[in-house]
């Protein structure tokens, strides 16, 4: 029997379970609360999953400093920022400049600012990533996106803006989750997972749709 069969009963108990977050979004409600949720969410979980993923966090912004200006500071920009997961694994003196649509991060990311004295912190600006009008032309040196693109609306929207708030030399940094081969058990565990992470926080409202399928590379873009 298919595995996606056998996940029918969970799909309707998660709808059972979510009843009270459909009557908040009846009420107009439910966005507010899950804004303010998300963040001690993540707080918690960001943790965990730096631990599952270090090494390959290391890997995929090693090399950050190379895309230094002129100056020899690195100035970055983070689409999605959340809680600042990030910041432990940039390069001392970068310069960052985050952004994401949920305002109630700015708390989590002073304090992890605070964790991370090695960096110098610019902005925080509310904006989703499809919307960088307020980032300057050629004013990033690199971009970091991670666990972002699978819950944008507009994934062309984000890399054509990214291309014009990056220097001529640059590159953008992502780490994407994608989805498991069709018919497996872990396919039909992410799509479960996914629809109630998507009604509850509102993310991964794609699962990657267009995102070259690799978890931990860097493209360049001239």
């Amino acid at each position: 029997m298919s595995p996606l069969v056998l996940t029918h009963p969970l799909f309707l108990s998660v709808c059972i379970l979510a009843f009270p977050m459909y009557l908040l979004d009846f009420l107009g409600l439910r966005n507010r609360i899950c804004k303010k949720s998300l963040p001690y969410f993540l707080a918690r979980f960001t943790v965990m999953y730096n631990e599952q993923v270090a090494s390959k966090k290391q890997e995929l912004l090693s090399n950050l400093q190379e895309f230094a200006g002129p100056s020899g500071k690195l100035s970055l920009l983070e689409l999605g920022c959340g809680t600042g997961p990030n910041f432990k694994f940039y390069p001392p003196g970068c310069r960052v400049t985050c952004i994401d649509p949920n305002p109630n991060f700015e708390k989590f990311l002073i304090k992890s600012i605070a964790e991370n004295r090695h960096l110098q912190f610019e902005h925080f600006l509310v904006a989703a990533g499809e919307d960088l009008h307020q980032v300057a032309d050629d004013s990033m040196d690199v971009v970091v996106c991670t666990l972002v693109l699978c819950s944008v609306k507009n994934q062309e929207q984000i890399l054509q803006d990214v291309c014009r708030v990056q220097r001529p030399v640059n590159a953008l940094n992502f780490m994407e989750h994608t989805a498991a081969k069709h018919s497996s058990w872990n396919f039909s565990s992410q799509q479960f997972l996914s629809l109630a992470r998507h009604f509850l926080f509102e993310t991964c409202q794609e699962r990657a749709r267009g995102v070259p399928a690799a978890v931990g590379r860097t493209l360049l873009v001239q």
